[in-house]
């Protein structure tokens, strides 16, 4: 039965009214009732859809708890592409762009072009998609053409209205109308909930835009309704007509009509933002931004600056996937000062010996780091770092800590130096370091050198033995069932079963992730083996070359430098494995177990055969390996930076100075689905 007039009636205006409320909390920061006040009217809302499910919208202030989990993310075509921004990093490169910008829109020396400048929000890039006012879904960036459906989470984030409030701004409603922006955890919900997920053994997220993005990418709702997102609002993609059919949407004259008009329809838009004339005017707000930065409640990493006139945008037009007249002019990699309290050496797969600086905790960037490399001895000895020094400490590429520099104004005398070698005789471990090398390294590391070795080999881009981590390495050699890579396929589900902590079950898995390696690219192989100095991609170049692993146990020093792109000293190095008793045992003992694939040869009509490709960015559905392997497959090869030699670039969302540097010297960029394409083709 539907719902009397009456029910009708009230429910309209409880919506409008929770709306309104919503809009004046989570957005203006301003509520005018109590949250008791604000549960009473949301109540008695829920209760006449409960009493008249007709009532029941998905875009109801009841929906926004969270509703069923979805089974898997749907694929999303934006109307218009979402474009990526070329970047600056200092003075000298964004007046680099003005003078670019300038020239597009042939403006006469002296004069200033007029600029929108706004925060650049470090977080995840969103495209609400509105029809006749109502919220229909959202979708994140993806490859820019592409997106992932994530309506069922946007919904949940309060400060999104479901409806565009045009009656009150005086505007049409569009018929159809792409918004753009990007959704935050503010830094003190995500500070709480870290500590929530900490007391409940969660995962701990690194940093409050990965807290967004792994929120977003939740498949139950009521996770993303439990946790404080917001979202800020900035661009535009496709605008179609207007519910009364009368007419366009008015044209926008500038970006700041357009933001105020956003927030006038109820979307959240930037607290810091203004219209500012030529170059200075631009860097007195990045300056000005630059000293509050640690005091705004949420995390950015520079500024976004947009010429504000729409024909001044349309006039620059565009260069591969980025607008001529936008920029992200960055901050700095952020530093901390914090002290040394001691040096650890981490013992990688080839025995090389890493320092580690133990850090006294610090936050650097909104991220808490105990922990810093210290590279080598080299770079221990050029620095001068010690043990109690207090030191400049920064996330490279604002991910990896770094020591960067010691203030020794602050040394008291205590601190002491530090020895690899005096480190390596006091644990017992023979350390050597070859002519040229920066790294020493162990020589009988015993277990540990063990343990790396089998980590490696079983990581995803070699074996991808699927559920074998570094504890379960660990038990396995601490119980005597591994010595050599071959022992993993002579486990039984005895051996795992007599082992503490294995079920039968979780045991029949691992027994089966090892057997499914059994037959697997013969790079994978090579690459598992954890021979020094080559890496995945030389693993491939090595494969290609003899077909099979065979030929190279018998192979010399010249037969492998005669390789186009191997070098003497991974010549070498391949020549002293193969050519070795215990490389050759291992090897020939693993292939009683394993069939190792040869590598498909691609023909001169291969798509990219003879083209030199470059891989920017994180692709929607490929992974980086994934992505070369099709490239290699189709005749191609992938090179590690942008040069005049370079084909193309593939850019995926997230890509940095390589994208920069393809537009700066005019190479083609193209996405994952043109690469795919042009594959299939």
């Amino acid at each position: 039965m539907k719902a009397p007039a009456s029910a009708k009636k009230r429910a309209a205006e409880l919506t409008a009214e929770l709306e309104r409320h919503n809009h004046l909390y989570y957005v203006k920061d301003a509520p005018e009732i109590s949250d008791s006040a604000y549960d009473k009217l949301f109540h008695e809302l829920r209760a006449l859809e409960e009493a008249h499910p007709d009532l029941r919208s998905p875009n109801s202030p009841t929906a926004r708890v969270g509703g069923a989990p979805v089974d898997e993310f749907a694929k999303v075509k934006h109307r218009v592409p979402m474009l990526s921004l070329a970047n600056a990093f200092d003075e000298k490169d964004f007046r680099a762009f003005d003078e670019r910008v300038r020239k597009f829109l042939d403006v006469a020396p002296g004069e200033d072009l007029e600029y929108h400048v706004e925060l650049k929000f470090d977080g995840l890039s969103m495209s609400l998609t509105y029809e006749d006012g109502e919220f229909a879904y959202a979708a994140t960036r993806g490859d820019g053409e592409t997106g992932e459906d994530v309506t069922h989470n946007i919904r949940t984030i309060k400060s999104i209205p479901m409806r565009l409030d045009t009656k009150a701004a005086k505007t049409k409603t569009p018929k159809t109308i792409e918004i753009r922006g990007e959704v935050i955890f503010p830094i003190k919900d995500f500070e709480k909930l870290n500590r929530e997920q900490e007391a409940s053994g969660g995962k701990i997220f690194a940093n409050p835009r990965n807290a967004a993005a792994g929120t977003i990418r939740q498949l139950d709702p009521k996770i993303a309704a439990s946790r404080a997102l917001t979202a800020f609002w900035y661009g535009v993609g496709a605008v179609e007509g207007v519910s009364s059919g009368a007419g366009g949407l008015r044209q926008f004259e500038s970006i700041d009509e357009l933001q105020k008009t956003f927030a006038a329809w109820g979307l959240r838009i930037g607290d810091h933002r203004k219209v500012v004339k030529g170059v200075d005017g631009v860097l007195k707000f990045y300056r000005d931004v630059e000293k509050k930065r640690d005091a705004l409640p949420y995390e950015i990493d520079g500024i976004v600056v947009k010429l504000n006139r729409m024909r001044d945008l349309d006039q620059a037009g565009y260069v591969s996937r980025a607008p001529r007249g936008m920029i992200a002019f960055k901050y700095p990699p952020r530093q901390e000062t914090t002290v040394i309290e001691d040096i650890l050496v981490q013992i990688g797969r080839t025995g090389a010996l890493t320092p580690v600086a133990a850090l006294r905790p610090v936050k650097v960037g909104g991220v808490m780091v105990s922990r810093a490399t210290l590279h080598n001895q080299d770079e221990i000895d050029r620095k001068d770092v010690r043990i109690g020094d207090t030191v400049f400490i920064q996330r490279a590429g604002d991910v990896i800590p770094e020591v960067v520099s010691v203030v020794k104004e602050k040394r008291t005398g205590k601190e002491k130096k530090f020895s690899i070698l005096d480190w390596a005789e006091k644990n017992g471990i023979s350390a050597e370091r070859k002519e040229g090398e920066a790294a020493y390294r162990a020589t009988n590391a015993g277990g540990e050198l063990r343990q790396r070795r089998f980590e490696h080999f079983a990581m995803k881009d070699a074996m991808n033995i699927d559920g074998l981590g570094w504890k379960i390495i660990e038990q396995l050699i601490e119980a005597k069932l591994l010595e050599t890579f071959g022992d993993l396929y002579r486990l039984k589900l005895a051996d795992l079963l007599s082992l503490e902590g294995f079920k039968e079950k979780s045991s029949q898995n691992l027994l089966d992730a090892i057997k499914a390696t059994k037959k697997v690219d013969l790079y994978r192989l090579v690459f598992g083996l954890g021979i020094r100095h080559v890496g995945e991609r030389t693993s491939k170049i090595v494969a290609s070359h003899f077909g099979a692993i065979e030929p190279m146990l018998k192979a010399s020093e010249e037969d492998f430098m005669a390789i186009h792109e191997i070098g003497p000293e991974v010549a070498r190095s391949l020549r002293e494995y193969f050519s070795s008793k215990e490389g050759k045992d291992e090897v020939k003992d693993l292939l009683k177990f394993v069939d190792p694939i040869a590598p498909k040869k691609a023909g001169a009509g291969a798509p990219f055969a003879g083209l030199t490709i470059v891989l920017t960015g994180t692709f929607p559905n490929l992974s980086r390996s994934e992505a070369t392997r099709l490239i290699e497959e189709n005749g191609g090869k992938t090179a590690s930076s942008v040069s005049k030699k370079t084909s193309f670039v593939v850019a995926g969302t997230d890509a940095g100075s390589k994208l920069d540097k393809a537009q700066e010297l005019g190479i083609e960029v193209i996405d994952e689905a043109e690469m795919l394409r042009r594959i299939e083709k």
